[in-house]
């Protein structure tokens, strides 16, 4: 791929996309957003596939264990949680639970429970584009390749018709990541639009990042050079798309099959319980990868610049180099133009 082609790959799209959806649809509500804004806008966007991706949060186990130790012995805790480890556990306790009670699924069955969410989206949108299984497991170390009918899909997509291909990536990247290193040519014909972590910029640590920490190998992957990557921080841009009870009940809900599916994730959150919230009436929600689709359908929703791809250390943090090669990457997103696109793309009531 010459400069020119790389550079240009990393334009805003025009005309129809072809996409193809890499989500966790399962982990919890907000990829059922993304998929059914992409359905209902066939004018913009040819969805040619959706793949299911491994998501689990046993990585959080050891940290957990640890914090609920040093709770019980009166110690403090090094936090790597946003919102904190000893605060997920002081609610926990606070309803007679504990660590042991959490039932955290595996990434093969969380890539099974996302296939069968994808499929359950889908039906009530009223299409299904061909949709396929992922990774039951996280790459080892780069190259390891974790195939699958997803990565397969990927690399046999890209290969085929005269415009690029656009990957939607709202999870851990381990498909996208298996489909590179088994065919690197199909670089040349991709654009990866990922959400994930805190700007290249940031000093922080990403360990927070779910999408990222899951498999750090893959995500790694997606800032080596020749990847037409378009970076999507989540923290804390698109952690600016929430939504509220009210607005659900009022814009959402009245809105066909869908918006009846959508509303019941939204009051019946996996995430409220494994986190153990409480006064979940009066909070919102992040539905964040809606910015994904955001940006493919009207990139002003989504500003971004261009920059140089970030290097992630051994210690989860981005480490800057002015003579990497290009990446463009949001700095801000216009809120309310996207939710308001969205409540019009729901079937009227």
């Amino acid at each position: 791929m010459t400069v020119d082609t790389f550079l240009h790959r990393l334009d805003p799209p025009s005309g129809k996309v072809r996409l193809v959806i890499d989500t966790d649809t399962a982990n919890e509500i907000d990829d059922q957003f993304a998929i059914a804004w992409a359905l209902f806008r066939k004018d913009r966007l040819q969805v040619e596939a959706i793949t299911a991706e491994p998501f689990s949060f046993r990585h959080h186990l050891p940290e957990l264990k640890a914090a609920e130790d040093a709770m019980r012995a009166g110690r403090g805790h090094e936090e790597h949680l946003l919102g904190g480890f000893q605060g997920w556990i002081g609610r926990l306790h606070a309803q007679g639970r504990s660590v042991d009670d959490l039932k955290l699924v595996g990434p093969a069955e969380g890539m099974e429970l996302s296939h069968a969410e994808i499929l359950r989206v889908c039906a009530a949108c009223g299409t299904t584009p061909p949709v396929y299984r992922g990774a039951t497991r996280y790459a080892a170390d780069k190259g390891d390749i974790v195939w699958s009918e997803a990565a397969e899909a990927i690399v046999d997509l890209a290969k085929s018709g005269d415009a690029p291909l656009y990957i939607a990536a709202m999870g851990c990247v381990t498909n996208i990541a298996a489909a590179l290193w088994k065919a690197p040519e199909i670089a040349e014909r991709i654009v990866v639009i990922w959400t994930s972590a805190y700007p290249s910029h940031s000093p922080h640590s990403i360990r927070p990042s779910l999408n990222l920490v899951q498999d750090v190998a893959s995500s790694r992957a997606l800032f080596e050079p020749g990847v037409p990557l378009i970076y999507l921080p989540g923290y804390h841009i698109g952690a600016q798309l929430k939504i509220s009870l009210p607005e659900m009940e009022r814009f959402v809900a009245p809105r066909g099959q869908i918006g009846a599916l959508l509303q019941d994730l939204y009051v019946n959150n996996p995430l409220h319980n494994m986190f153990a919230l409480t006064d979940t009436p009066r909070r919102t929600w992040v539905i964040w990868d809606m910015i994904c689709i955001a940006w493919l359908l009207k990139p002003d929703w989504v500003p971004t610049f261009l920059t140089t791809a970030p290097i992630l250390t051994e210690e989860l943090h981005w480490q800057k180099d002015a003579g990497r090669h290009p990446i463009r990457e949001a700095f801000d997103v216009q809120r309310d133009e996207i939710f308001l696109d969205f409540y019009d793309s729901l079937p009227q009531a």
